[in-house]
């Protein structure tokens, strides 16, 4: 049931609910007749603009907008899931930079980045999403605003003063709290550069070039998508799946009147209460009290000694047929959860999955193609041309780069069917990024690229709500871009010989991102399915300097991700 309260007159209340269109009224002043049905348009075109004004008269609003009233009345978001889920009103006068937010947020971030990479490294890895964050925050949040005096501080020698405690805790520093926990909250991709070198390579990577190394490729990220939120945030169809779960949790967090979902009297509270009891009730089970839970193949337990039936039924090892986990963490390691994902995507990675495991790489294995049987038949691991491990450090020179005579003489590397159709197939998928999107969302691109020259863009009920905060300027994007790259350049000018990369491949790197964002980040937005060009990139750099073994520092940085070849 959804409520529009706080329209004032003359010293009348009037609350509506549009679920039944009651309107009750609590007077305080002398009787007021008003049109539910006029005061329900002017409360909605009020709201839809963000120009409502207590003190004009009932139907002066509906008089200024009659013209558009229709238009706004009737825009919500085409996106079905998300007309249901984001609601289209909002209240500017909630404080939002406040101290609170400020501490907790950081705190989240540290948090949630030290957990994520800590347990990166795990054959599954667990991932502690900012959903963790923020159910955290809220009763911190509510604390703080409980205990903390009502005292503003000043800043000594700035004209700057806050209030330690600006009043009750508000849906929107809790928004902004988890978006720091999200910013902050992932492992850095260039971190696994630093691992592989330490790792495998037993080399050392002084801290400075390591921590500019992370810091600019992370920066050069938010850059292009900063200049690239035209195409990625504001269009309608833009709308993110994944986040909707969190829009959601949002409302149930700060409901503030008993939403019945069935005819039981359980409120959405409750629901959640319930919900999260159970999981974590159930969740100690194959973690802690009966591990086997967490995956158990039938084939291997029947047959433990046979080797065929371990490559069929090994859920890490082999196929995966008839293993099963009842272990959450270990099912959403890879791929994420699907509960936010389409059905039309949930379908096509099915797909895609069975004809690629069950059906491509059995056929490729057992007719022994590129002598695929003498190596395992999933492994990540490199090997001798007679499935021995591949010893690298044999073929690197004390500059850390490849030795081709040794290599030549130590023979070439071999990787097992699975990982090298994994590669074959990567490639695959950033050409059919450009062609879903060129087919599918080619026409809105252009569309809205014409008209960002014209400054004519049409924006929904959502872009509107937002318009009336000021925006950050394009200009800091490419500021934040142009020092990246520059300072990226510097850093690979003067740690040359521990980076060992061409100042002209920062800009190569530059280049590739600009082109590659706009695809993938289209298909995130609307599929909730993440695809990365790392083998793409892979190629490139060891086509540009044969020399280095960049190309290698990636390859194995994939053992220490735990198996992340099947996500590239």
């Amino acid at each position: 049931m959804m409520m529009f309260k706080g329209f004032k007159s003359k010293g009348v209340v009037v609350e509506i609910k549009v679920a039944n269109v009651e309107v009750s009224d609590s007077v305080t002043g002398p009787p007021c007749h008003i049109d539910p049905e006029t005061v329900l348009k002017e409360d909605i075109v009020n709201d839809a603009n963000g120009k409502y004004h207590p003190e004009d008269p009932p139907g002066a609003a509906i008089q200024q907008k009659d013209s558009s009233f229709e238009e706004t009345f009737d825009d919500q978001s085409p996106v079905e899931e998300v007309a249901l889920t984001v609601p289209t009103t909002d209240d500017p006068s909630l404080p939002v930079w406040t101290m609170r937010v400020w501490v907790i947020g950081i705190v989240s971030s540290l948090v949630l980045t030290f957990i994520n990479t800590f347990f990166g490294y795990h054959t599954e890895p667990l991932s502690v999403t900012s959903v963790t964050a923020q159910i955290a925050a809220l009763p911190v949040g509510r604390f703080m605003a409980n205990v903390l005096p009502h005292k503003r501080v000043s800043i000594p020698f700035t004209g700057w003063s806050f209030s330690l405690n600006p009043g009750p805790f508000n849906v929107k520093e809790h928004v902004l709290i988890t978006i720091f926990a999200n910013a902050g909250g992932g492992d850095a991709y260039a971190i696994y550069i630093v691992n592989a070198i330490k790792a495998f390579y037993h080399r050392t990577l002084d801290f400075v070039p390591a921590l500019l190394l992370v810091l600019t490729t992370q920066l050069l990220g938010y850059g292009w998508a900063g200049l690239l939120r035209r195409y990625l945030v504001e269009p309608a169809h833009m709308w993110w799946p994944s986040n909707l779960v969190q829009v959601s949790l949002f409302q149930t967090l700060h409901e503030t009147e008993e939403t019945r979902l069935d005819t039981r009297g359980l409120s959405r509270n409750r629901f959640f209460l319930i919900t999260l009891t159970t999981a974590f009730v159930y969740y100690s089970f194959p973690s802690y009290l009966v591990p086997i839970l967490t995956s158990f193949s039938v084939l291997c337990l029947a047959f433990p000694k046979s080797i065929t039936a371990q490559q069929i039924g090994s859920g890490q090892k082999g196929l995966g047929i008839g293993a099963f986990s009842f272990d959450w963490a270990s099912t959403t390691a890879f791929l994420g959860s699907p509960l936010a994902t389409p059905w039309y995507t949930l379908a096509n990675i099915s797909l895609g999955f069975g004809l690629y495991l069950y059906i491509l790489i059995p056929l490729l294995y057992w007719r022994n193609v590129y002598n695929a049987r003498t190596f395992p038949l999933f492994s990540s691991n490199l090997f001798r041309f007679d499935g021995r491990r591949y010893d690298t450090n044999r073929i690197i020179t004390s500059d850390f780069r490849l030795d081709l005579k040794a290599y030549e003489e130590y023979g070439a590397m071999h990787m097992s069917i699975t990982f090298a159709m994994t590669y074959a197939l990567s490639f695959a998928t950033i050409s059919s990024a450009f062609t879903h999107v060129a087919l599918f969302h080619g026409r809105d691109v252009w569309r809205r690229s014409r008209d960002a020259l014209k400054h004519q863009d049409k924006v929904d009920v959502h872009t509107r709500l937002m318009s009336r905060y000021p925006q950050v300027p394009e200009k800091w994007f490419q500021c934040l871009l142009l020092c990246s790259v520059l300072v990226a350049i510097s850093t690979v000018i003067v740690y040359k010989d521990q980076l060992q990369l061409p100042w002209w491949g920062v800009l190569l790197a530059a280049v590739l991102a600009a082109v590659l964002t706009l695809p993938i980040g289209i298909l995130v937005a609307t599929t909730n399915t993440v695809r990365y060009p790392s083998t793409f990139t892979h190629k490139l750099a060891w086509l540009g300097d044969r020399a280095s073994i960049d190309w290698g520092w990636m390859l194995l940085e994939r053992k220490s991700a735990g198996g992340r070849a099947l996500q590239a």
